[in-house]
């Protein structure tokens, strides 16, 4: 294994580690589940330093942790797949402004830069929402009695999620702007 892959799969279990702990220091707003924390951080950090092979690595890794470490809600199979392993592995597809992050650094443009940052965070954060919308449409539909079942999953789903993807950009663009270094992983390890 060269030095690169062995830097990605440490980098991958950190940061998935500092996932979980981030998304225990949040804040519950359903009993069903769902909380405001900064769990994506990590994943979108990896995303914009590896790309998507970091970036998806470290959501999937995210998701089975919340799973085993009891963290996770859920009623079905099926929708404990959707609701934690695909919804936190999506938060990767941040690594799609990558390069145009990478651009802007080059170039010495931080508001450039933090263009891209939040858009990836954006990015991320909306196909995790999309994902647990359907969660909740296809498993929680009961729960809306009687109501639009799309509008009731995106309502509930929606008032953890944008506060979070929130969050998350600000956070994400502080680091980076704080430390430009961090975007690209080194191999002089």
């Amino acid at each position: 294994m060269n030095r690169s892959k062995l830097l990605l799969l440490i980098e991958v279990a950190i940061f998935a580690g500092i996932g979980l702990v981030l998304d225990m220091l949040s804040i519950n707003l359903w009993f069903q589940g769902g909380s405001i924390s900064l769990v994506m951080v990590p994943i979108v950090l990896m995303s914009i330093r590896w790309g998507l092979v970091g970036g998806l690595s470290t959501g999937l890794i995210i998701g089975i942790l919340q799973i085993l470490a009891g963290r996770a809600y859920i009623l079905y199979p099926a929708q404990g797949f959707l609701d934690y392993f695909i919804a936190f592995t999506v938060v990767g597809l941040a690594a799609l402004v990558r390069h145009k992050v990478l651009q802007a650094r080059n170039e010495q443009r931080k508001g450039k830069m933090i263009t891209y940052i939040v858009l990836g965070a954006v990015f991320g954060g909306l196909f995790r929402l999309i994902t647990h919308v359907i969660a909740g449409v296809i498993f929680f539909s009961e729960a809306a009695e009687g109501k639009n079942v799309w509008i009731y999953s995106l309502v509930y789903n929606g008032g953890y999620m944008i506060p979070s993807i929130i969050l998350t950009a600000i956070v994400c663009s502080i680091i980076f702007v704080a430390a430009p270094r961090l975007i690209e992983h080194r191999n002089n390890v």
